[in-house]
């Protein structure tokens, strides 16, 4: 009778993990794309012969790209790691 009330809390525990695995997951691609069009900026003033700024906005393109890549793998192991969890309660 009292595992009733668990198994509940372990769901409602999972759906938020998956909740926040998706909006991390979303912010990713977000940042992502953003990080993209701001690398694509910084090529855009390499190429109008604009340097130091260029080659600044490139790298800044660039890494918070790596990083943001970062966040969306760990957004994806927390999901992995849901299915673990749920495959080891079943069994």
């Amino acid at each position: 009778m009292n595992s009733q009330p668990y198994s509940q809390i372990e769901l409602i525990i999972a759906q938020e993990r998956l909740r926040q695995a998706r909006y991390s997951f979303n912010m990713a691609i977000f940042a992502t794309t953003l990080s993209f069009c701001i690398s694509l900026a910084g090529a855009g003033m390499l190429l109008s012969k604009k340097f130091p700024q260029g080659i600044v906005i490139s790298a800044a393109g660039l890494v918070s790209a790596v990083e943001f890549q970062k966040l969306a793998k760990d957004a994806n192991d927390r999901l992995n790691q849901i299915l673990v969890e749920e495959e080891e309660n079943q069994g």
